[in-house]
């Protein structure tokens, strides 16, 4: 029988629905009993015809996104890669559609908003400049949801950041990579006879490269925290991003040390952590007393361990924080931003 609980409202379109983060987000969709009346499933010619799932029942075939009319559309959830989104966002956002889009291409455009919706929600007011939301990188996602009631309450001037990030912020053939050559290696099959999407071996072992080289030293990986992470919270705070690929098919990892303005306590900050919205303080000192990228798999909360004072600097602390980067640091925060599009803006169905 059809969930009759389920509201009816809006038409959306998943672009880039063949996808990690695009089965992701009509999972999350269904899972959040999204207001839908229909959902339109597109992607490039290749997937022309391919069938993906929404919710228990439904299936839905694939559209080719490049001759799609987005006119009658009301949202359009994106994740196609950058240079597709830069062709097909502005295109679906002048027929009338209001697009929330995944990919690095309109970021740190200064006429659209960049929204973690616990974070910056009035940010999305913004959207009717150009008819685009900007979804942030995934490692970004996660450390601003933990920094912004730190920041609120203690004034952050300075965050260091290392990430351990996954496989799968790479894609589909980044996650398969990495169990080729890991099945390889136990078959005396030399890492490199499986090396395509990597620059290194990645089975066992940890590459500390994500996206290209700039000419200061860093990866745009780097830049992207650290630009994203200003706009966002605060264009004052000084961030310094390292950024690392580990063997792990889900879930991002970071270490984040901070300096304040204001004292600041390990006792006063999971005080705050523990009733920010979209944290979950996992922070027990003792054996398996933390949240690790195994556990946050499949969940939607950035969790937050580890926190201790950093004696190091008058006002310091540093936490471990682990996220499931195609939900929270995708496809959960893009349905978010439409959740608050639909209620603030558009009217609730």
């Amino acid at each position: 029988m059809p969930d009759t609980s389920r509201k009816r409202g809006y038409t959306v379109a998943v672009i880039g629905a063949t996808g990690n983060v695009g089965r992701e987000i009509l999972q999350t969709l269904w899972d959040r009993k999204f207001p839908v009346e229909k959902v339109i499933a597109l992607a490039s010619s290749r997937s022309i015809g391919q069938e993906v799932s929404f919710g228990e029942d439904e299936v839905l075939k694939v559209q080719n996104l490049e001759t799609f009319d987005f006119r009658g559309v009301d949202i359009a959830l994106s994740s196609p890669g950058a240079k597709v989104s830069a062709v097909h966002s502005p295109r679906a956002a002048a027929q009338g559609c209001v697009v929330i889009d995944n990919t690095s291409h309109f970021r740190m455009d200064p006429d659209v908003p960049l929204v973690v919706p616990e974070v910056n929600p009035e940010a999305i007011a913004r959207y009717k400049k150009k008819g685009i939301i900007a979804n942030p990188n995934c490692s970004t996602i996660q450390m601003v949801t933990a920094l912004k009631p730190l920041h609120d309450a203690f004034k952050i001037k300075r965050v260091v950041v290392s990430t351990y990030q996954s496989t799968s912020g790479a894609g589909k053939a980044a996650m398969d990579e990495l169990f080729n050559q890991t099945k390889g290696i136990y078959a005396n099959q030399a890492p490199s006879e499986t090396k395509s999407i990597f620059t290194k071996q990645i089975a066992f072992n940890v590459i500390p490269h994500i996206d290209v080289f700039l000419d200061d030293g860093a990866t745009k990986e780097e830049w992207k925290m650290t630009a994203e992470t200003r706009k966002i919270l605060d264009p004052e705070i000084k961030v310094h991003a390292n950024c690392a690929r580990v063997p792990t098919f889900i879930g991002h990892a970071e270490y984040v040390n901070i300096e304040t303005e204001k004292a600041i306590t390990d006792q006063a900050a999971r005080e705050i952590l523990r009733h920010a919205p979209g944290v979950s303080v996992v922070d027990h000192r003792a054996n398996e007393g933390y949240a690790t990228p195994a556990e946050c798999a499949g969940e939607d909360a950035v969790f937050v361990s580890r926190i201790r004072k950093d004696m190091s600097v008058e006002n310091g602390l540093s936490f471990w924080c682990v996220s499931d980067n195609l939900r929270k640091g995708a496809a959960l925060n893009a349905v978010q931003i439409a959740e608050v599009l639909v209620k603030e803006y558009l009217g609730v169905a």
